[in-house]
């Protein structure tokens, strides 16, 4: 007789098996497929610093120290591994209020509970070492060692700009980035990050289960050691720079240097300014603050960003295309009625008629004017369309209306107007010369920027190229420095045009009626052109372009005061004392530095 319990030993090997199965499938979830045990039990022994490297350092162009690096100490945390803590004590040592421990810790919980992240940034060496002796007290909190930026004089803060932490959007998109990562956030240091920055290491610890850092891990086999970043070497000459923030002053305004055989910066100057030295450490949010909050502005980039109506310094341009096209010659000459003038009235009374090299010396607007009537009215083109828009080119071909294109961060384009502008304002073929005559003489729809008109005058003191402005002159260190490669740009104006121009501009200095003669040199030759810009926010602003010596030129110069008056007033005594100050090392004329030194124009 069969056992009616007979079957029932399958199923009890059934379930044995089952459950069998059930163990090992999960024994292999756990050890291969899900590690998070493993990464429990690692982070509970292991301690993943991250190796940061210090930035490159920043010299100016003769070599002297400009930005360094200074220790500094990140309190870090594991959310995971925090409990049962004294939170008062630990807010009292760092000095934070309560609110802001829960608010980082909030944080550090969102970024990772397993990860590091960020607590407490650039705690003082007071502070880190009062805070060693009790971390043992705050599993989860180590502290991690980085360097800060530091300037060695409070120079020339747009240029080299400043670093901060990395945003949660440059997290998403660039995978080298972490939580707490420092990256540059304008000037050199945002253009050259990736040179600046070096590459980050990681060091292994063990750690016991008092929070100690006991020894490397594997005796550091899988440490890898950071690199340093790359110095720079920047066009700079960080004596001029100083010297035109001294005269600059209670102004706003900016100043842009530039050698013309090189297109190296040699000083660019916004006025108001502020100390690098502000961006740095824990007092950077409130100062950003600040100075975000000034209404003066001192954050804006004014040599690169601001754009204004050139004025009177941009009348050799409208010169020089009306020669290249053959509207005028170096003899023709223009009659002009002083303030009786139309439809531009002269903004004084003066010989008449005059040719090119006395219409410059004398800034005459109904000689632009004239000749700026006859290149758009040239029977060369079919029609004032035409005319203009070989204008357009011309203009672009000196680099206005567009970016210079090199490592100027934030640099503005100014502006050109196109001819479909015009059509759309006017209508097609419904606008003429006289409609667009403001052009002629600078003013009108176009605008500059001051770097843009400080390479004008490099251009022209060149006879017709230039190198595009920038401002790193070599990367690298010791005996491995790279010099930079900028490559030569030509305007469409050959080169013997620029002869009877730079006459003109050397007869500002010379001549009995030169705008700027009374701040002649005897012993360096000077060119430059003055410019009184009207503008929709007030008094005219005061401008200069220069470049000195005539032969051999060393320097080329734009000086832009806002509201401050007349070009010669307060822009050509600034640019002349800073050629002074570069090609001599010294400045004859004290008198002239002291008023530009004590002058306030806000």
């Amino acid at each position: 007789m069969r056992n009616p319990y007979s079957d029932r030993k399958y199923l009890v090997i059934g379930i044995i098996i089952s459950v069998g199965v059930l163990f090992v499938f999960r024994l292999f979830f756990l050890q291969i497929i899900d590690d998070s045990y493993k990464l429990s039990a690692s982070n509970n022994v292991l301690r993943y610093m991250t190796q940061y490297p210090a930035r490159g350092l920043i010299y100016d162009r003769s070599g002297e120290l400009l930005v360094y690096n200074e220790a500094a100490y990140d309190l870090m945390v594991i959310p995971r591994q925090v409990r049962n803590i004294d939170t008062l004590e630990l807010c009292r040592i760092i000095g934070i209020e309560k609110e802001a421990f829960i608010r980082n810790l909030n944080r550090a919980k969102a970024h990772s509970w397993y990860k590091p992240s960020v607590f407490e940034q650039q705690l003082s060496t007071e502070t880190y070492g009062y805070l060693e002796e009790k971390l043992f007290k705050y599993p989860g909190f180590f502290v991690q060692t980085r360097t800060l930026r530091k300037y060695s004089q409070p120079i020339a803060s747009h240029t080299l700009g400043y670093i901060g932490e990395a945003s949660s959007r440059v997290i998403e998109n660039n995978p080298y980035y972490r939580m707490g990562d420092y990256i540059g956030i304008n000037g050199i240091e945002r253009t050259y990050e990736e040179i600046l920055r070096g590459e980050k290491g990681v060091k292994i610890m063990m750690v016991d289960v008092h929070n100690r850092e006991i020894r490397g891990y594997h005796e550091g086999r899988f440490d890898t050691s950071s690199v340093m970043g790359t110095d720079l070497y920047i066009t700079i000459d960080a004596a001029l720079q100083a010297y035109g923030e001294k005269l600059m002053q209670n102004k706003r305004g900016s100043i842009v240097a530039i050698e013309p055989a090189t297109g190296e910066i040699l000083a660019l100057v916004s006025s108001p300014s502020y100390d690098p030295n502000l961006m740095i450490g824990r007092a950077r949010n409130k100062n950003y603050g600040i100075l975000s909050e000034d209404t003066l502005k001192p954050l804006f980039n004014r040599a690169l960003m601001a754009t204004y109506p050139p004025g009177s310094t941009f009348k050799m341009v409208n010169g020089l295309i009306s020669l290249q096209h053959g509207a005028i010659t170096p003899q023709s000459r223009y009659s002009c009625q002083g303030t009786g003038s139309r439809p531009i009235r002269c903004s004084h009374n003066h010989t008449s008629p005059l040719a090119l090299r006395d219409a410059i010396e004398h800034s005459c607007n109904p000689y632009f004017w004239g000749c700026f009537r006859d290149l758009i009215n040239s029977s060369r083109f079919t029609n004032t369309e035409e005319a203009y828009s070989h204008w357009v080119d011309d203009m672009h071909s000196f680099g206005f209306g567009k970016v210079l294109g090199t490592d100027l961060f934030g640099e503005q384009t100014g502006k050109v107007p196109m001819p479909n502008e015009y059509n759309r304002i006017y209508g097609v073929n419904r606008w003429r010369a006289l409609t667009i005559r403001s052009l002629s003489i600078g003013q009108g729809e176009i605008l500059l920027t001051p770097i843009q008109m400080a390479n004008m005058a490099a251009t022209i003191s060149n006879k017709g190229y230039y190198y595009p402005p920038h401002l790193v002159k070599a990367i690298g260190e010791n005996d491995s420095i790279k010099p930079m490669e900028i490559e030569k740009v030509r305007t469409n104006i050959d080169q013997h045009h620029y002869i009877e121009v730079i006459e003109g501009m050397h007869q500002v200095f010379t001549g009995s009626h030169g705008t700027a003669r009374w701040y002649k040199l005897n012993d360096i030759s000077m060119c430059g052109k003055t410019g009184t810009a009207e503008n929709p926010h007030g008094k005219d602003h005061s401008l200069f372009v220069a470049f000195a010596p005539k032969e051999n030129p060393q320097i080329a110069i734009a000086v832009v005061v806002e509201n401050a008056g007349f070009g010669a007033t307060w822009a050509v005594p600034i640019a002349t004392l800073m050629m002074e100050k570069y090609l001599k090392g010294e400045i004859s004329r004290k008198e002239v530095e002291e008023r530009m030194l004590n002058a306030i124009i806000y």
